[in-house]
Parts: structure tokens; C-alpha cells; sequence
């Protein structure tokens, strides 16, 4: 008997401890576990935006900060997003069917040059938790990407990222292409990555630098809560 007494049975756990275990378990990059804690709370009668929000989300959100303190590694940090990814794969046609609301389409890629993509897939997956429709352009992004993807799906903000300090630069090209074409009034500009901050981005002429996916997410609010305003106060 001794020997199952560490063996945490999922289904027995209230929501209370459940969630928290969630955590732990996407800390750990346990797939298996949060998808079985994924389809527990929605058997509960958790809402999809809920169970993305309580459960996932904010699990990543402590894998983020023990990135950033340097308790994990790049390694534990992609095993933890792919079990995030795991649960949100169940939780993506629910938001559809449920109508979670849309707040605004973000086009998002790691620029020219850089192979980097685990602080923009964290970006996606938050900003996708709080609402907004994603369109990850993936790594290594000449400016003609972003701008063709910009215009063909008409999206609101443009989300790069670099972590390297060679390719930062390549962000000021992206933005002056927007310049150069007349097209960069029509949407907001977020940057981030490790080695940039607020000064590189005014330097660049970005509407705003995030430090973090959860400060990502709140600037994009406050932008298309603005936009919304404008938008009502011209009509």
C-alpha cells in the first residue's frame, strides 16, 4: 500500500486542489496530466475561457517567472509549453464555439535572422487566453512577412520579437517598411525580447516594449480599448 501513497489520483482532487496541481503538473511539463486535468474541470462544468485562464495561463505564468529568475531552463520551459499547447488544442474549438470575446487580431513573429520563438509563443498563448485571434508567423521573418500578413488579414497590432542583439535592429527595417508604404498609423506595434528595452523601442519608433507575455497582454488591452473609443467617437 506504502508504495501508491505518492500517487496523486486527479479525478479525487477537489477544484481547489486540482488547479494548483495543474500547475505543478505544467511546471513539469506532464502533458498527459494537464490534458486529463483539462477534460476534469470542463466535466465540472468549467468554462473553456476558465480553465485556459486559471488553470493554464497562470501556470505558465510561474514557468515565466522562474525563466526569467533563471530557477528554469530553456529545455523544462519548452516541455512546460508544450503541455500548455496539449491543453490548449481541447480548449481552442471551445473558445470558438463559445464565443470568447475577440478583442483584436495580432499579427506575431520572430524577426529576420533569429531562430528564437519560446517568449512569442508564450505571447500567443496569453494574448489568445485574454481574447485576441493570433497569427504566428513563426521565426525568422523578413519585413515583406509581416507587412503581406498585416494587410491580408487585417490585423490591429504587430508583435516581434528578438533575442539576440544582432537581429534587435532588424525591427527599426520592419518598422521604416511600414513608414515607407504609408501603412504605419493603421496598426500598433509591440516589441520584446531578452535584450531590449523601453529605449530601444522608442528609439525604433514602437508604440510600446513588453518585458513579459502578461505585460504583452495588458498593453494590447489598453491599445484597443483606445482604438474602440476613437473608432466611437468618430461615428
Amino acid at each position: 500500500m506504502a508504495e501508491d501513497d505518492d500517487e496523486i489520483i486527479l479525478s479525487e482532487l477537489s477544484d481547489e486542489e486540482l488547479v494548483p496541481q495543474m500547475h505543478d503538473d505544467l511546471y513539469d511539463g506532464l502533458r498527459d496530466e494537464v490534458v486529463e486535468g483539462v477534460n476534469i474541470l470542463l466535466g465540472r462544468g468549467w468554462t473553456p475561457y476558465d480553465v485556459l485562464t486559471k488553470a493554464l495561463v497562470e501556470g505558465m505564468r510561474i514557468v515565466g517567472i522562474d525563466f526569467r529568475d533563471g530557477i528554469l531552463f530553456v529545455p523544462e520551459v519548452l516541455l512546460a509549453a508544450n503541455s500548455m499547447k496539449a491543453g490548449m488544442a481541447i480548449l481552442k474549438p471551445l473558445l470558438a464555439e463559445t464565443g470568447a470575446p475577440r478583442l483584436g487580431k495580432m499579427v506575431i513573429g520572430t524577426v529576420k535572422g533569429d531562430i528564437h520563438d519560446i517568449g512569442k509563443n508564450l505571447v500567443s498563448m496569453m494574448m489568445e487566453g485574454a481574447g485576441f485571434e493570433i497569427v504566428d508567423l513563426g521565426i525568422n521573418n523578413p519585413a515583406d512577412s509581416y507587412l503581406d500578413a498585416l494587410e491580408r488579414e487585417d490585423a490591429d497590432i504587430l508583435g516581434m520579437s528578438a533575442l539576440l542583439t544582432t537581429t534587435m535592429p532588424y525591427m527599426k527595417v520592419v518598422i521604416d517598411t511600414l513608414k515607407e508604404r504609408g501603412l504605419r498609423d493603421h496598426y500598433v506595434v509591440m516589441v520584446g525580447g531578452a535584450p531590449l528595452n523601453e529605449e530601444f523601442s522608442k528609439a525604433i519608433g514602437a508604440d510600446a516594449y513588453c518585458r513579459d507575455a502578461a505585460v504583452a497582454v495588458e498593453t494590447a488591452k489598453q491599445f484597443m480599448a483606445r482604438k474602440h473609443n476613437q473608432l466611437a467617437g468618430a461615428r
